[in-house]
């Protein structure tokens, strides 16, 4: 509503301070090692070698419950829509990839709206459906929050009631919105949710040890599921197939 002049600054300090915001959590996570490093000797040192194979099974467990998933959940939608599965496992394979190594969907952005492009959904349903995902269709960061917090109560000895995991876990789906495609982020939401439940805030920095490792798969499952609702919402709006390449998709 206002002149170029005036809008043009205005807008221009947003992103600086957006890139400066992003600058300090780069420094923080760069000296991220040495407090882990402090966080799992304290740990082990007061509970034993032992809570090392409680961190495996967490990681393992997010890894299988990431992987069913992608099988029982995306598959079907997929199978449902009538989505070239094949040519879709193609297209984001390097963002997917990408997001793996980088622990950063933000860095994978770029790639992924190009090749959703090039699969075949229209530009103006790439340009908004992706960035909105990134703050709203979080599924794997959803996922490793839930079983982060289980994890959190059964190391620390307390019990949830049925009822206070469903309020829990819908608390993790309103809250993780917004959260920032940055490593590490969603801990600072586990960090929250744990003081609003009366849960101990100490089990969470031995998370720490090995969030790395959760990290990279969910933050990759966060894109697939991105890439995936701009297909969905194509075939919703029934322009699937008009993007750059939509006569090879069609055909």
């Amino acid at each position: 509503m206002v002149k170029e002049k005036y809008r043009t600054p205005m807008v221009r300090f947003a992103e600086s301070l957006s890139e400066v915001m992003f600058k300090f959590t780069n420094i923080i996570m760069h000296f991220a090692p040495f407090a882990v490093f402090a966080a799992l000797a304290y740990s082990v040192g007061h509970m034993g070698i032992g809570i090392l194979v409680n961190l495996g099974q967490l990681l393992g467990t997010l890894y299988v419950a990431l992987f069913l998933l992608l099988l029982l959940v995306f598959l079907p939608v997929m199978l449902l829509l009538k989505i070239p599965v094949r040519k879709f496992i193609n297209a984001i394979t390097e963002p997917a990839t990408l997001a793996f190594a980088t622990t950063s969907s933000e860095a994978a952005l770029p790639i992924a709206m190009e090749n959703m492009e090039q699969f075949g959904v229209p530009r103006k349903i790439v340009a908004f459906v992706i960035p909105t995902g990134y703050s709203f269709n979080l599924d794997g960061t959803t996922l490793y929050l839930a079983l982060a917090s289980i994890f959190v109560a059964q190391i620390a000895g307390i019990h949830l009631s049925f009822e206070t995991q469903l309020v829990m876990m819908f608390t993790l789906m309103l809250i993780s919105k917004g959260v920032a495609g940055v490593p590490r982020a969603s801990l600072v939401i586990l960090l929250g949710t744990a003081t609003n439940f009366g849960l101990p805030v100490w089990p969470i920095f031995i998370i720490l040890g090995i969030d790395e490792l959760m990290d990279m798969a969910r933050t990759a499952v966060n894109v697939i599921g991105n890439c995936l609702a701009t297909v969905v919402i194509a075939k919703w709006e029934g322009e699937f197939g008009h993007g750059q390449s939509g006569k090879d998709i069609i055909t």
